[in-house]
């Protein structure tokens, strides 16, 4: 057989024949016949044929061994083909003759049941209707039964509260109307139901009122109870309501006349106890009596109490409220804090003007000075009232803002009351609202936010609180400045001693930062959002207008440190008036940190936004966002003042450093540096020292000591008066200048410098960065400059190279540039 007749076979042996010759035979080896040139390759080629041959042949043999085996497969599943076929047929036979009459006779049964369902669910509704109608004839044979001779007004009511959960429509249906009424009762039931509950609630009305006016607490519970048996609640809490309402206003009648002292006039806080005892009535009463009304008349019922309560608050509370505005002529008084002229405030600010009389003294409680210093308090504002007055209305503020929050919180637990017995508002208040009603911000209820006294205590409480508020600060602080007084003993003689312990600072500071937390911590004590916008930003406004500028005036007109004559130093006085103002305002922006740093708990610089649920406001301020409104308020007056105090510093500072310390700064250097050789050899200045007998190390370290005695005379006297935070902002303001000077004066010495003279150089500027930096080691950054070029100037040549070679090597972070550094090579003389 030769590979040739392989394709006779059938397809799918031919297939596997194929792939078996692909597999078994490669190419090169069918080809080598055609191809051989030898007798050898013919002969390799042929025993290639015959292994071929040899392994296909097996391959058809065991082909063919399997056929057989799989047409005996073949023949089983014929006959098991036949024998289904035979028991399909038996099957349908069966289903046609036995089982469709067992499926009839189960869909027969199935209906059957069913009727027998539905007759009994009609059954049971039947009883159902039966058991309802001997509910409701009981209840109604019980209900006259109660009302006759017993008069048992508790069981009657208890009968109707039973027939209550019948169904309407059986009442009124016609089964219940044939089988409820007897000889005893003849009319139909809803009508003895209702001409019951009609007589029963006059009943309950009349001996109610009967119990108030006797003062019986117990059976005014009694009879507060029944009402909403018969349900007539709406009724029951309306005249709860009228009660309760009658003994806050007696109350609060009551605290008015009860006028104190003989005098007649009521000072003090009478109005705001008299606040303050009507809200705590109304609190007391909601508080007390609120599971009452919850327990017998359902979930959220409290709120009626609380509404009609409110409306007597609005009532007594306008009353108290008209009798202080009234008594405290408040209208007069904001009028005349509106038209106030704050003149000295004004007259400072305009541009000074030299009289013949004389410059007046602007240190001095008025203008004028003399036996008029007291003038500003003629003008018809009592500060004393002004500050009665707003702390009387914190009080009552306080008091409303308590008054509230509580009644919110009450609101909010009679909503949450009423969504959680109630499915479908709970799911509905699911998902428009994700927060559960627990946890949902405290909002004020609308009870509170259009009743008539939430307008009147707008009106009469807190815009004449923010109006007078502006007006004491300002005020406050323009008396600060009429009475202010500036440190004495301060001399800029190093020799003379002063106290080092105090701050040096006008005294006004101390006087508007006390009014400013004073009237801060009053405004935040009122709790209400509408007072904190208005006072914080103008105690801001004031403390950038008046504050700020008074001493930016002073500054300019009256303590400018500029010298007499031309080239001069300015005179003492002016100097240190000039550090005095820098401090003080320095302090106040220290003293206004701490302010708002005690309200909000943490510096203003650290406090997180939105992370306010912490702060110590938080308590004060519990409705929604406002919190995080007074947060920022109150941190937006810090970042304000500081900016404008810093912006103002700055500009002081530069004005000192250039008047002051640059002026002294540089005799000090010329002194410093006189007699400077660095171009002489190590040998001629000791022959220098030996001629004037002097010792050598002297000489040498004489720049360093000169500029430390002139820098410490200069610099000391400055740095006692000044707080450490001004002085170390002077200090980098004259590093960073003397810096520049003395790299001058190194690029001054190229080419003359001896080698030891460099070494001598870099020695003397050392000491002088020292003795500058003393104190302060940031300050040595700012010479990095000069302290490279003498390293520079003073490396060995084998250093140099080396640097110049791997300059990251040494990690040195170059201020120099390689042109610089070069220069600097080129420093000592060749």
């Amino acid at each position: 057989m030769s590979a040739n007749n392989i394709p006779n076979g059938n397809s799918s042996v031919s297939t596997t024949q194929k792939a078996s010759n692909k597999l078994n035979n490669p190419p090169s080896a069918s080809s080598s016949i055609h191809d051989a040139s030898t007798l050898s390759d013919v002969r390799a080629g042929l025993a290639a044929l015959h292994v071929r041959e040899t392994s296909i042949t097996n391959r058809l043999n065991a082909l063919l061994s399997s056929q057989a085996d799989l047409s005996r497969e073949l023949g089983r599943l014929d006959l098991l083909r036949a024998n289904l076929g035979s028991q399909v047929i038996a099957t349908r036979s069966i289903s046609n003759g036995m089982l469709s009459s067992a499926a009839d006779t189960a869909g027969r049964l199935s209906s059957r049941v069913k009727e027998l369902d539905l007759e009994k669910d009609r059954v049971q509704q039947t009883l159902k209707v039966v058991e309802q109608v001997a509910e409701l004839k009981a209840c109604v044979h019980g209900v006259v039964g109660s009302m006759g001779a017993p008069q048992d007004w508790e069981a009657a009511a208890g009968y109707i509260s039973r027939a209550s959960k019948v169904p309407e429509p059986i009442i009124r249906g016609g089964f219940a109307a044939a089988m409820v009424p007897s000889v005893e009762v003849p009319d139909a039931p809803w009508i003895t139901l209702e001409n019951a509950k009609e007589s029963l609630c006059g009943l309950f009305l009349r001996e109610f009122e009967k119990a108030v006016k006797e003062g019986d607490g117990a059976k005014i519970t009694r009879f507060f109870k029944l009402f909403p048996l018969i349900g007539r609640g709406d009724v029951g809490l309306d005249v709860y309501g009228r009660y309760v309402c009658q003994g806050v206003a007696g109350t609060a009648r009551a605290t008015l006349r009860a006028t104190p002292g003989d005098t007649g006039k009521r000072d003090g806080f009478f109005y705001a106890n008299a606040l303050t005892k009507l809200f705590e009535h109304i609190a007391q009463i909601v508080e007390s009596h609120g599971g009452l009304v919850e327990r017998h008349y359902g979930e959220g019922k409290m709120v009626k109490v609380i509404e009609r309560l409110q409306m007597e608050a609005d009532v007594q509370g306008g009353i108290i409220l008209d009798s202080w505005g009234d008594e405290r002529s408040v209208d007069r008084k904001l009028t005349d804090a509106k038209s106030y002229p704050f003149s000295f405030l004004v007259q400072s600010f305009l541009p000074p003007q030299r009289t013949l009389t004389g410059t007046p003294r602007m240190n001095s409680p008025a203008l004028g000075g003399g036996t008029n210093s007291r003038n500003s308090e003629d003008e018809g504002v009592d500060m004393k009232e002004v500050d009665a007055l707003l702390s009387e209305i914190s009080i009552m503020l306080g008091r409303w803002s308590l008054y509230s929050k509580f009644l919110a919180s009450k609101c909010r637990v009679s909503l949450v009351s009423r969504i959680q017995s109630n499915p479908v508002v709970l799911m509905i208040n699911s998902m428009q609202n994700p927060d559960t009603p627990e946890d949902a911000p405290l909002s004020i209820p609308e009870v509170v936010t259009k009743s008539n006294l939430s307008r009147k205590i707008a009106s009469k409480l807190t815009s004449p609180y923010n109006s007078l508020a502006l007006f004491f600060f300002r005020r406050s602080v323009e008396k600060a400045f009429q009475l202010d007084e500036s440190p004495t003993g301060l001399s800029l003689n190093i020799n003379k001693p002063i106290d080092g312990n105090a701050l040096y600072i006008i005294s006004a500071v101390d006087d508007v930062m006390y009014i400013v937390s004073t009237i801060i911590q009053k405004a935040l004590s009122t709790a209400q959002r509408d007072v904190a916008a208005s006072v914080i930003p103008d105690v801001g406004r004031v403390l950038g207008s008046d504050f700020i500028g008074m001493v930016q005036r002073r500054m300019r007109d009256e303590s400018y440190p500029q010298p007499t004559v031309q080239g001069g130093l300015p005179p003492e006085n002016k100097i240190i008036s000039f550090i005095v103002l820098i401090n003080s305002l320095d302090v106040a922006k220290e003293y206004l940190d701490r302010i708002i740093t005690s309200q909000l708990g943490t510096s203003p610089d650290q406090q997180p936004n939105g992370a306010t649920d912490s702060s110590p406001l938080a308590a004060s301020f519990p409705f929604e966002h406002d919190v995080t409104f007074v947060t920022s308020a109150l941190n937006t007056l810090h970042s304000t003042f500081a900016l404008k105090t810093g912006e103002l510093i700055s500009d002081a500072l530069r004005v000192l450093f250039s008047a002051v310390v640059k002026q002294r700064l540089k005799p000090v250097l010329v002194e410093a540096f006189r007699d400077a050789d660095y171009w002489r050899s190590e040998d001629e200045l000791a022959e220098i020292a030996r001629q004037n007998d002097e010792d050598e190390d002297e000489v040498i370290d004489r720049v360093h000591r000169r500029f430390e005695n002139g820098w410490d005379a200069l610099m000391k006297p400055i740095a006692r008066i000044m707080t450490p935070k001004t002085f170390t902002a002077l200090m980098d303001l004259t590093a960073t200048d003397l810096s520049k000077t003395l790299e001058k004066r190194v690029w001054s010495y190229s080419g003359k410098t001896s080698a030891y003279g460099a070494i001598r150089m870099e020695r003397d500027f050392s000491g002088i960065i020292s003795t500058v930096s003393r104190g302060n080691y940031s300050v040595r950054e700012m010479f990095s400059r000069v302290s490279q070029i003498l390293m520079v100037a003073n490396m060995e040549e084998e250093e140099w190279e080396e640097l110049n070679n791997d300059e990251d090597e040494e990690g040195i972070q170059w201020v120099l540039s390689e042109d610089e550094r070069r220069r600097a090579r080129n420093l000592v003389k060749a």
